[in-house]
């Protein structure tokens, strides 16, 4: 069954052709027609301004057309009422029956509520996190991993073909340097000091990855040269640091489709390849020995080198030749997650893929805002491991895979985000993810309660032949029209790639059954009532518990 607004909609529709024949005009001449919710609910379900975009094909006043399509629109069943606001807007209240029809088509279990047929036409790739393998992840690649995370099952929903990836920055000088700074730890230990290097990596996890070292394989490269040593302290310091990320990744509910290694990509050659293929195409140029984008032709503050005059290459250089990949590996829409601190590399990104004959809007770049910590309304340093920053890790010991998700996802990305660590722990209303979980606690609760009073002879019996006409309170009536967003909300949360919308409307709906259950017994004496009161909640619990699914967050039976 279409969506409410979408039967408005038609409705409008079908009473404008009508009149537009009976003025002999074009019905080809019609503007798309838009039916809005709005803001107020005083004014309605649905309202339109379809009169006024039609006062030209029309060629009538916009209230005089508001009027008439008023009288038409009133021979419809769907409405209870409609009234003309305003210059000509029509504003529509619905049935209450024919919002019971639609909701009682919901599923009153745990099955894909809210999925969208497949979009044929376009894959969407999400590059997210990406964090180097020099360090643990940190808060801030925490609310990237939340992000990027929902934002794929959120698309995926919506019917998009979306895969995740996870692009492992492990060449370059920095990887040296995480060698050179764990051999440098391996040695102190076994009492051969020495300076540590002044770029290296200082954090106490350096410490255990040499210890590991010195308990697998005691003094076997104490003695040895540097340049034999190294290449072992890298990619052993390298491989365990990654795996811890893949570790915190897999408890934070993280999944990734695909691995990539930027190593790999100077080691096939496709690092030079697109290099050569540029210059060939003239979107590079040689300037002082050096070769470089002519990113300033689109946008770019400057040209940006890509191969120094001493044979070097950029990061610029490996991150073209990883989405020249992108694209040859059928990916129409790339959709990469970065630090607020990488605002400056966008212009040269977009720069690349014009370069590489794509169009440069098929890249999108979401730049993830900082987090700062708070306990007791002060800001806070969890870290216990010596480093400079506060691990994902630390945050998940203290507050839970499920807090940490929410709380990440109750701002928009391109907001500064407070994290309250003590609101995150609260039972509470205040809590926003204890709230809404505890909605859904208390309908499986309520369930109990009818079983128990034998009310329905089974948890997973719910009442079907239900007259939904007896649901008479407004409470009622609200849940339906929300829950019934849900599949549209879906789609226009995807398309506008704002997964925070999914906390906001989820807080909505668990405050209104919260509510609803305070003011109204479920379970009473009127089998009737109770009926379609059980009926009622038993697919709200189906809207929230696909939500929290949207969320990576768990939808618990008993709290």
């Amino acid at each position: 069954m279409p969506a409410m607004k979408e039967r408005v909609r038609d409705c409008v529709l079908k009473a404008l052709k009508s009149m537009l024949e009976n003025a002999g005009a074009d019905t080809e001449l019609l503007p798309p027609i838009k039916v809005e919710v709005p803001a107020d609910e005083k004014f309605g379900d649905f309202s339109t301004n379809a009169a006024m975009t039609c006062a030209k094909p029309l060629k009538s006043a916009p209230r005089k057309i508001a009027q008439s399509l008023l009288e038409e629109l009133k021979k419809d069943d769907l409405f209870s009422s409609i009234s003309l606001a305003g210059p000509g807007f029509i504003n529509f209240n619905i049935k209450p029956q024919k919002w019971a029809e639609d909701f009682s088509a919901i599923p009153d279990d745990s099955s894909g509520y809210g999925n969208h047929p497949k979009r044929e036409g376009e894959k969407i790739l999400i590059e997210f996190v990406s964090a180097n393998p020099t360090g643990p992840l940190h808060i801030g690649h925490g609310r990237g991993a939340a992000v990027g995370d929902v934002l794929c099952r959120l698309l995926s929903k919506a019917g998009y073909d979306v895969t995740s990836e996870y692009y492992i920055n492990d060449a370059g000088l920095q990887m040296e340097n995480l060698g050179r700074s764990t051999l440098a730890r391996y040695r102190k230990l076994l009492g051969k000091g020495g300076e540590f290097p002044e770029s290296g990596y200082k954090g106490d996890y350096i410490k255990d990855i040499a210890q590991e070292v010195v308990d697998k394989d005691g003094d076997k490269y104490l003695d040895m040269p540097e340049e034999e040593s190294l290449p072992f302290f890298v990619k052993y310091s390298a491989d365990t640091i990654l795996n811890g990320i893949k570790d915190n990744l897999k408890r934070f509910r993280v999944h990734f489709d695909i691995w990539t290694s930027e190593k790999s990509f100077h080691q096939s050659g496709k690092v030079q390849k697109g290099i050569d293929d540029l210059k060939k195409s003239g979107a590079i140029f040689e300037k002082d020995g050096a070769l470089w984008l002519n990113s300033s032709a689109d946008g770019d503050t400057k040209d940006r080198v890509v191969k120094r005059a001493n044979g070097v290459v950029t990061y610029l250089a490996a991150d073209i030749a990883y989405h020249k990949d992108k694209y040859e590996r059928g990916f129409t829409k790339l959709i990469d997650i970065w630090g607020a601190d990488h605002h400056g590399y966008v212009a040269r990104m977009k720069s690349a893929v014009k370069a590489l004959g794509q169009e440069p809007d098929s890249l999108e770049t979401l730049l993830i805002q900082l987090v700062a910590l708070k306990r007791g309304g002060k800001t806070v340093s969890m870290s216990t491991r010596g480093a400079t920053f506060v691990t994902l890790e630390e945050v998940l010991d203290e507050v839970g895979e499920d807090a940490a998700r929410f709380f990440f996802m109750t701002r928009s990305y391109e907001s500064h985000f407070d994290f309250d660590l003590d609101l995150a722990k609260e039972q509470s209303s205040e809590n926003p993810v204890y709230y809404v979980q505890y909605a859904h606690a208390r309908i499986s609760n309520i369930f109990r309660t009818a079983v128990e009073k034998e009310a329905m002879s089974g948890i997973g019996n719910i009442p079907t032949d239900v007259d939904w006409s007896v649901l008479i309170e407004e409470a009622e009536l609200r849940i339906m029209k929300k829950s019934l967003q849900f599949p549209e909300m879906v789609s226009n949360w995807a398309e506008a790639l704002a997964p925070h919308h999914i906390t906001h409307y989820l807080t909505d709906l668990a405050s209104m059954f919260h509510k609803y259950y305070n003011m109204h017994r479920v379970v009473t004496d009127d089998k009737k009532v109770t009926d379609a009161r059980l009926a009622l909640i038993a697919r709200l619990q189906t809207v929230i518990s696909n939500g929290l699914d949207l969320l990576g967050v768990s939808a618990p039976d008993r709290m």
